[in-house]
């Protein structure tokens, strides 16, 4: 293995890994491995990824927390272009730290990756103008099988960076800005997800 470094179980919380990629770089850019099975088996990691997603988002875009309920997905997240702050909810009813959460920034500089194996909920907020966020998926997409996790749950208590707002008993965006000013915002799903305790056990 000499491709890759990989930091496991962030946050003390098993299963959830920070990969952090050797870039070779010199005054024509740079190269890197995004991905190879083989430095990640020997570092103790065995998943197989069926699809890739990328998305596009602007300044102050909450995605999440998302999960699929009967056909979870193990996620391989970084960001491409700009800044985001990612984050991890363990919902593994028999785990010793479920309801706890791990964020780290995913940003085009650090290029760093976050593993999230199945049993999470996950979510992203941009803190760049713009961001591309790309990730691979251990199992396809299934339409009706999404779930979600209430944003700003207190009894979770993620801490998101650069966001002010106070907690009106919803997961309402309304009222919520970064520190420079930009709104937060969420599509009406996002806004609408139940808080930990009444939602769904992997």
């Amino acid at each position: 293995m000499g491709q890759i470094t990989v930091e496991k179980n962030v946050g003390g919380i098993e299963g959830l890994c920070v990969i952090t990629p050797a870039v070779h770089g010199d005054s024509r850019g740079y190269f890197m491995e995004t991905y190879n099975q083989k430095d990640m088996e020997e570092a103790g990691l065995h998943m197989d990824f069926v699809q890739d997603n990328q998305s596009s988002s602007t300044k102050g875009v909450l995605r999440g927390l998302h999960f699929q309920k009967q056909f979870p997905q193990g996620k391989l997240v970084r960001a491409i272009r700009g800044s985001v702050f990612d984050v991890a909810v363990d919902l593994r009813k028999d785990s010793e730290t479920y309801g706890k959460w791990y964020g780290i920034e995913l940003t085009e500089e650090n290029k760093k990756q976050f593993y999230i194996p199945e049993g999470f909920a996950h979510g992203y907020l941009v803190l760049s103008d713009h961001a591309e966020f790309c990730y691979k998926c251990t199992d396809f997409y299934h339409p009706g099988d999404d779930g979600g996790l209430a944003w700003n749950d207190p009894e979770i208590g993620i801490e998101w960076p650069q966001l002010t707002g106070t907690y009106l008993g919803n997961g309402a965006c309304a009222g919520y800005t970064l520190t420079d000013g930009t709104p937060l915002n969420l599509n009406e799903r996002d806004q609408n997800w139940p808080v930990l305790k009444d939602a769904f056990q992997f």
